[in-house]
């Protein structure tokens, strides 16, 4: 069984709650990493819990969702080997896919109602990378990230 990983704030707690029964009903087996109720919190805690175990390869994909989106990506995009696509829509989700092999979707809930999330997830979970020329790119990433680790 495919798993997944997945987290949010107090801004995107229903929205995660009512994925992850959609992500089970497609077979897919989902850790939560919190928060476990929408009483205020702050996103870095819980965007790093699920990073990490992407970022050090215990889950190969992981599914963000805050109020905007936009910090939760700050926070996964900090992890090496973490691709975290903030994504509003279809098109969006397949390129992201296609063209940067993704391995983190970030949604705002704020911007994409459950409908589209299922609509978005579905795709990006389908989508495979196109490799070509964005497989070089996405090797020219990963010696930035060995870079910036031997500039520490």
């Amino acid at each position: 069984m495919e798993k997944i990983i997945i987290g949010s704030d107090h801004g995107g707690f229903a929205l995660k709650e009512k994925l992850k029964i959609f992500l089970e009903k497609k077979g897919l087996k989902v850790k939560d990493v919190g928060p476990y109720s929408a009483q205020r919190c702050d996103y870095p805690e819980f965007a790093y819990a699920a990073a990490k175990e992407v970022s050090i390869g215990k889950f190969k994909r992981g599914i963000l969702i805050c109020k905007t989106g936009i910090g939760n990506s700050i926070v996964a995009n900090k992890l090496p080997r973490v691709r975290a696509a903030l994504c509003y829509n279809v098109k969006a989700a397949k390129l992201s896919r296609q063209h940067n092999d993704s391995n983190m979707l970030v949604m705002g809930a704020s911007f994409v109602d459950e409908k589209l999330a299922r609509k978005i997830t579905s795709v990006w979970l389908v989508e495979p990378f196109a490799g070509g020329r964005h497989k070089r790119r996405i090797n020219q990433i990963r010696k930035i990230e060995i870079e910036i680790a031997k500039e520490r």
